[in-house]
């Protein structure tokens, strides 16, 4: 009778597992920002939520930035979330003087292991994760983005 007990208290945990990583459509990360702030993707459950992978010394990143910014300042307050992951940095006073000259409205994260083993590979940068309202990572894309591509994405017009 014990052995049975045991046995539906974990089929019970699975399924209470599937349902909650199904509700979220994908493994949920947590990010830990330059402000000390902890983002995870299950806050942000009904928001499109970009993470950005960069580095200070990336002339494509560099590019990219003004348009994170514009795209994230535009949508700020209604259903986006922008998130850049600075990696491959010397110092975090380095990221923190970046930050400020390109005036990068949106968290920044030192990037790391844990965050790789998270979200994904940081091999090519730039590199975007894009993840839909319900949590599910629908697009990664590597090399520059842009204001007007991810403004498709989330219209729908791209796929």
């Amino acid at each position: 009778m014990l052995y049975k007990k045991s046995f539906l208290n974990c089929l019970w945990l699975i399924l209470l597992f599937s349902f909650i990583k199904i509700s979220y459509g994908a493994d949920d990360f947590i990010l830990n920002d330059t402000a000390g702030t902890k983002h995870t993707l299950s806050q942000y459950k009904g928001k499109w939520v970009i993470v950005n992978y960069w580095a200070t010394w990336c002339p494509p990143c560099l590019e990219e930035v003004p348009d994170l910014v514009a795209f994230y300042d535009k949508h700020r307050n209604k259903n986006i979330m922008v998130i850049g992951v600075a990696f491959d940095y010397q110092s975090p006073k380095e990221v923190s003087q970046y930050v400020d000259d390109m005036l990068m409205s949106y968290p920044i994260v030192l990037g790391d292991d844990a965050v790789r083993k998270q979200i994904g590979s940081s091999e090519v940068l730039p590199t975007t994760y894009i993840y839909n309202p319900q949590g599910r990572l629908i697009k990664t894309k590597r090399g520059i983005v842009t204001k007007k591509y991810l403004e498709a994405i989330i219209s729908g017009e791209l796929k």
